[in-house]
């Protein structure tokens, strides 16, 4: 029998072992939690936990951080929130990789990415906020990289699904993107597999905010942003440079409904109703169905929006929060490469944290 054990089987051999990964988890939400309980799964064994940290409190203490409570304790106790504390955590321990985890969607956290990249540690994150923000800030990721950190960036598009990494491969190998089309949001993947015209749309935007599809204000879905944010990820992946004012966004939000607080939105959806209506009874005389699509072409032409399509396009054979992603390339010019699967959910997400942060050693 070799006498080389694997890392993971290394440190269950010997718990004083030195685990090969320090990680530090900002974020303690639903995806946050989520990763907090892969932790404690043999698959996370190379992984050290040596600070975590909601919005406003945090914890570096080795005996809290192993408590199963410890997302519900850190809403009431722990120390108030300090970066530089939570670096310095990372910086007491010996393992080979170092990693700071970013479960948030907290647009400046995601400015300081590069800043970590360019200290020495690497990053893996669920926060689209960065890479798929100004592009500016894109390009200064794409120049700390030069330092030598890695950037897990699997769970900002898909939850994990493999269509960031295809695009990578298939651009390494030489192939070129021509085009891209799919349905890149789990919550209006949702909506539109089930919105038939038989209950308002309203009703059906409720249940789905019940069952924790939509953010809890689900204008944040219907504005198409985060699926431009997406888009702009994959488009940047592929080659193409885009800023955001370059993606064509329909937000189905009405602009009565856009600027009032969330509880006002929120006693008023039935606005919503009248229009979509109208559109879904034009859509169906036609023999077609309503999906929130986000599509990007080689001339870089991009745009997120509703669409009619015809029944038989493949997002009218979406289930649940299914994603897609037709990927046409010189290669793949015939047919379409097809990615789909679950989109959403914190299980789904959180293991894309984690397979980015094994990755790592």
């Amino acid at each position: 029998m070799s006498a080389v054990l694997t890392t993971e089987a290394a440190v269950a051999s010997n718990p004083l072992a030195s685990p090969a990964i320090a990680a530090v988890l900002l974020g303690t939400g639903v995806v946050g939690g989520a990763f907090l309980k892969l932790l404690n799964t043999p698959a996370a064994a190379s992984i050290r936990l040596v600070g975590a940290a909601n919005s406003r409190r945090q914890q570096t203490q080795a005996e809290h951080l192993a408590d199963r409570a410890l997302r519900e304790k850190l809403k009431s106790h722990g120390d108030v929130r300090n970066d530089a504390a939570l670096l310095a955590a990372l910086d007491a321990h010996d393992a080979a990789v170092k990693v700071v985890i970013d479960a948030t969607a907290c647009g400046t956290l995601a400015s300081r990415h590069s800043e970590w990249l360019a200290r020495g540690y690497h990053v893996v994150t669920a926060n689209k906020s960065l890479a798929g923000g100004d592009l500016p800030g894109w390009r200064t990721l794409q120049a700390a990289l030069a330092s030598g950190g890695r950037y897990g960036d699997s769970a900002t598009v898909g939850a994990g699904l493999p269509v960031i990494s295809t695009l990578r491969r298939l651009r390494h190998c030489g192939d070129a993107l021509l085009t891209l089309e799919g349905v890149f949001s789990g919550s209006l993947s949702y909506l539109f597999n089930q919105y038939d015209g038989s209950q308002p749309f309203s009703a059906l935007l409720r249940r789905a905010r019940e069952l924790g599809y939509t953010e809890p204000d689900p204008r944040c879905d219907l504005s198409g942003e985060d699926v431009a944010r997406k888009l702009l990820i994959l488009a940047r992946c592929a080659g193409f440079a885009l800023r955001p004012d370059e993606v064509e966004v329909e937000s189905l939000v009405p602009e009565s409904l856009r600027g009032v607080d969330v509880e006002t939105f929120l006693a008023r959806l039935e606005e919503l109703d009248e229009p979509l209506a109208a559109r879904f009874a034009e859509a169906k005389a036609r023999g077609g169905s309503l999906r929130f699509l986000a599509r990007l072409n080689q001339r870089g032409r991009a745009r997120v929006g509703l669409v009619e399509v015809p029944a038989n396009h493949p997002a009218t054979r979406l289930y649940g929060t299914d994603n897609q992603f037709a990927l046409s390339t010189t290669r793949y010019n015939t047919q379409p490469l097809v990615i789909q699967g679950p989109g959403a959910g914190p299980e789904v997400t959180a293991q894309a944290l984690l397979g980015d942060v094994l990755a790592l050693a």
